[in-house]
């Protein structure tokens, strides 16, 4: 019988957000494919350095801890290198301990068309047009920033294993519906509809049934007696009150419950992010996650109204 990806929380991973490939890829930039390949070829068990969202990652398959015998969680590599080149990714993976058994190699191909096939809820990766076509087809992707400078935002914390994730609302957990109100209306605007609509749940985003899954990991953590729960969520938003209340209207409304929630009413989310020491933030809009990466793991996700111009 076929495994059934469904029940499990799925991630796609592109072998660029996974590890630092800026050295093989200034190999194929300078001397072309041929050498990019007997480049791969010959350091084939020499493993790839970690990319940015490796810490992320590896916490994430750590929680298959919680039920060894039927893992909630599943991670596939998604890879535009050929399978020859493609290798040294999955022995790199395997060096580092990570459970990743299953891969589709594209020769070049566009991840995004596969996203579906495998039940993916987030695909990440370092290109910035396969996350954008991704999310233009609807669905789940971000695009992982790189560090500001040499080794920035890889800084693992701790030595323990727990995995600490934090989320913007709009245009991430929830639709854009209210940041279009803001655009349109001005912050006075957007305040006044939020208050009127305080108890009106706002319609999902795109990482919305992510978070739904994590739910439910944190569910199976606290049902499990003998078991430390692992992971731990945060809202890291910009809304003050009273537009904090929809906020709390929709989550109730989705059943889910996270560990620490922020309502910083413009207040710099880096500040907060410095101290949470989160190993994955995700944002929607590109001028708090630039500055957001100096001091944690950033995912840009390029949905909604404040998306619709090249960036």
């Amino acid at each position: 019988m076929s495994l059934d990806l469904s029940s499990r929380l799925v991630v796609g991973v592109a072998s660029s957000a996974l590890f630092d490939l800026s050295e093989s890829d200034a190999v194929f930039r300078a001397e072309g494919e041929a050498a990019y390949r007997a480049h791969q070829r010959d350091r084939l068990d020499e493993a790839l350095p970690k990319g940015v969202a490796f810490p992320f990652l590896s916490r994430l398959l750590g929680l298959n801890a919680v039920r060894p015998d039927d893992p909630p969680v599943e991670a596939i590599l998604l890879s535009r290198n050929d399978p020859d080149t493609g290798r040294r990714t999955i022995r790199s993976a395997a060096g580092y301990g990570l459970d990743i058994t299953r891969a589709a190699f594209l020769s070049g191909g566009s991840p995004g068309a596969y996203l579906s096939a495998f039940h993916c809820e987030l695909f990440l990766s370092a290109n910035e047009a396969d996350v954008r076509a991704a999310v233009a087809a609807d669905q789940p992707a971000g695009y992982v920033l790189p560090p500001p400078t040499s080794g920035g935002g890889l800084d693992e914390g701790d030595d323990d294993d727990e995995l600490r994730i934090a989320f913007d609302f709009d245009g991430v957990l929830a639709d854009d519906a209210s940041e279009r109100v803001f655009v349109a209306e001005g912050v006075d605007g957007f305040r006044a509809h939020e208050e009127t609509h305080r108890d009106a749940p706002i319609s999902p985003g795109p990482l919305k049934p992510f978070l739904t899954r994590v739910a439910q990991i944190q569910a199976l953590e606290r049902d499990r007696k003998d078991y430390r729960p692992r992971l731990k969520t945060s809202l890291v938003n910009a809304r003050g009150a009273p537009a904090h209340e929809r906020v709390v209207t929709t989550l109730d409304s989705w059943g889910v419950r996270l560990d620490s929630v922020f309502f910083l009413g413009g207040v710099e989310k880096t500040d907060v992010l410095r101290t949470l020491r989160p190993h994955v933030f995700f944002d929607d809009q590109r001028t708090h996650l630039d500055r957001a990466s100096t001091v944690t793991p950033a995912i840009h996700i390029p949905f909604g109204v404040k998306n619709t111009a090249p960036i």
